[in-house]
């Protein structure tokens, strides 16, 4: 018998808070940074060229930041939904996107996913946060689900046969999408089965991503299987080759311990047969994930063995443990979009479960071979399951679980008023009871209303057009303020900038004048700091003003001016990782070899440091340049605290 409950989970946890200042700059990824010359030499044929020139955003919005965490752990007790039927035990993190983060093997006790020890975030994803661990389900743009740090909404419900499921979904307001997963646990084989459907009620087409990243122990004989004889190479050196699998370099790279520095493998699949991977120890027991042809993706992640690839597994499993990724998406690379036409919804069934793949250590051809009899002999059993997931899409909640955002109340009533089909479907629906007080401004706007706005930085925006077009016919300094940002992200500059100056004329506020300040940061760089200082003057300990001035500071040489500006902040401003991490940048960039290793030498931990950059490294062996000389400075071995180099 299967069960559907609610429970808690307890973890180290270092919680996440929102940086309430937009990003305005162009929002980056690695994989959106792809250098894409050659495509014919790099295998990328029409279909996949059309894919990778589509669907890009210059912008999270309308989401803000999460950036507010540190790398202090405390005890943290989760709500969790957990499914269980006395075989498999699988058990989501309700308030952290759905995350599966359990899957558990109860015949043998062996946990079938990699549960990290600690929810320890860093800065991965487009918003900043995220964290290791689990199943992670990414919708929206490359650069990881802009939710996955962010609550959804949760429920029972039950399939036409009668089967328990859990039902989790959720508005996603950059692309205007509803999210939605059904999970439960079929009377057998031992299976999670997770539909997943993305719903376009928009009246045009809308660019859709999914990758599922799944998170599995990385051990000496672990191998990753699947039925490919290559695959598209994405590293570090942001370039796509097309290059046979496994071997590369004549090291067999389906051993993940095997591969040096982190890669991606984007594995080019046989057209025939369902789509699966697996990850399997040296007895070839291990997971095996599978899902129906739309799923037509999968790719293998792994940090790497070097110095920096240990770094990073460290970084992000803070009490111990390393991991690497399967994956499964809707395209073949995750540097592409795909279109979902307007009014259309796409549903795909994904399994989880356990595998033991008797000739998993045999040569490539004979293993995946293997595996794949093993799953097409559930393809009828799959086929049943899929037709059960499809009949039970629409099927009402049952028993609410938790509570995610209000947005999609709020869209609701937007759409409602606009004559536009609602957001909130038979499956999915969202409720007035959703809404709280991040929507209350937006409810005002709604109604005609001004917003009551004493300045402070606001917690929300919104950006689609449907919102901008309310914004423009409003009056008052917080609807200018928006205006603003929803101008900014439809390319129109100099409008924003005259949003925020008719905003600042009602009502003076630190964010409008850094909002300024950044619109002019890369051509009128006067301008661009008178700005910061009049926001600093609003807001004189707001320490995310006092890193973005710094930043540009630096951006322009003005290396003098940054250590001046450090010399008159407060101390416990001065401690903050990102301003010391600005003053050591420029006590270098003057020759104060004292100043920088003051800040240097006892360890100087930055816990949003970005995935990819190099830069405390970097400033390590310029500060070591200045005591010992370039030449040796350059050769001598990183200290391993700056060492997140992910490339030879």
């Amino acid at each position: 018998m299967s069960t559907v409950e609610l429970s808690t989970l307890r973890l180290p946890t270092a919680q996440v808070g929102i940086d309430p200042l937009p990003p305005l700059r162009a929002t980056t990824d690695l994989h959106q940074e792809a250098a894409l010359q050659n495509l014919p030499d790099a295998g990328v044929d029409e279909e996949m060229a059309a894919g990778l020139a589509y669907g890009k955003v210059s912008s999270v919005l309308p989401y803000l930041p999460q950036s507010e965490y540190g790398r202090e752990l405390a005890e943290v007790e989760h709500p969790v939904a957990v499914l269980d039927n006395g075989r498999l035990r699988a058990t989501f993190l309700l308030g952290w996107g759905g995350r599966l983060w359990s899957l558990v093997d109860v015949k043998t006790g062996r946990e079938l996913l990699y549960a990290n020890a600690a929810l320890q975030p860093g800065n991965l994803a487009l918003r900043d946060a995220w964290f290791a661990g689990g199943v992670e389900w990414n919708l929206g743009t490359t650069g990881h689900h802009p939710l996955t740090c962010e609550p959804l909404h949760a429920a029972t419900i039950s399939l036409p046969d009668g089967t328990p499921g859990l039902r989790l979904w959720e508005y996603e307001r950059m692309r205007e999408l509803v999210l939605q997963l059904d999970a439960w646990l079929p009377a057998d084989p031992d299976r999670l089965a997770v539909m997943i459907t993305v719903s376009n009620v928009n009246a045009h087409d809308v660019p859709v991503y999914w990758w599922s990243n799944i998170a599995v122990p990385q051990r000496d004989g672990f191998r990753v299987l699947t039925p490919a004889t290559s695959a598209y190479r994405f590293d570090y050196s942001r370039t796509l080759r097309h290059i046979p699998m496994p071997s590369v370099s004549g090291v067999d790279h389906s051993y993940p311990t095997n591969i040096p520095h982190a890669v991606d493998y984007f594995f080019d699949l046989e057209p025939r047969g369902r789509p699966w991977i697996a990850a399997v120890d040296e007895h070839g027991y291990g997971l095996l994930q599978t899902s129906s042809a739309r799923l037509r993706g999968r790719k293998l992640f792994v940090w790497g063995t070097g110095d920096g690839g240990h770094r990073w597994q460290h970084w992000l499993s803070p009490r111990g443990g390393e991991y690497l990724e399967i994956q499964a998406g809707l395209a073949r690379t995750q540097l592409e979009h795909l279109p979902l036409p307007a009014g259309e919804r796409w549903s795909w069934l994904e399994t989880y479960g356990p595998v033991t793949i008797s000739d998993a250590q045999a040569g490539w051809a004979e293993a995946t071979s293997a595996g794949s009899a093993q799953v097409l002999a559930e393809d009828g059993w799959f086929a049943t399951q899929y037709a059960l997931g499809l009949a039970g899409a629409d099927r009402p909640i049952e028993h609410r679980l938790h509570r995610g955002s209000g947005w999609g109340a709020l869209e609701v009533r937007r759409r409602r008023s606009a004559g536009e089909p609602s957001p909130s479907l038979p499956g999915t629906p969202f409720l007035d009871e959703d809404l709280g007080p991040d929507q209350e401004p937006w409810l005002a706007i709604l109604d005609g209303e001004q917003p009551a706005w004493d300045g402070s930085a606001p917690t929300s925006c919104q950006t689609a057009p449907g919102w901008r077009a309310l914004l423009e016919r409003r009056a008052g300094a917080y609807a200018a303020y928006q205006r603003g940002v929803a101008r900014w992200l439809a390319g129109d500059r100099l409008g924003a900038v005259d949003a925020w100056d008719e905003s600042l004329r009602s009502q003076p506020s630190a964010v409008a004048w850094r909002n300024i300040a950044v619109a002019y940061a890369d051509d009128d760089h006067q301008r661009a700091l008178s700005a910061y200082r009049e926001a600093r003057t609003l807001a004189p300990t707001w320490s995310a003003l006092v890193i973005e001035q710094l930043q540009l500071l630096i951006a322009i040489g003005h290396h003098h001016a940054v250590l001046a500006e450090v010399d008159l902040l407060p101390e416990q401003l001065r401690r903050e990782p990102r301003i010391a991490l600005c003053e050591a940048q420029s006590a270098v960039a003057v020759g104060d070899s004292e100043r920088a290793g003051a800040i240097l030498e006892p360890g100087l931990e930055i816990p949003q440091l970005r995935e990819g950059a190099e830069s405390l490294g970097r400033l390590w062996i310029d500060y070591q340049a200045l005591i010992v000389g370039r030449e040796a400075a350059e050769t001598a071995e990183l200290p391993p605290a700056y060492d997140f180099r992910m490339r030879p």
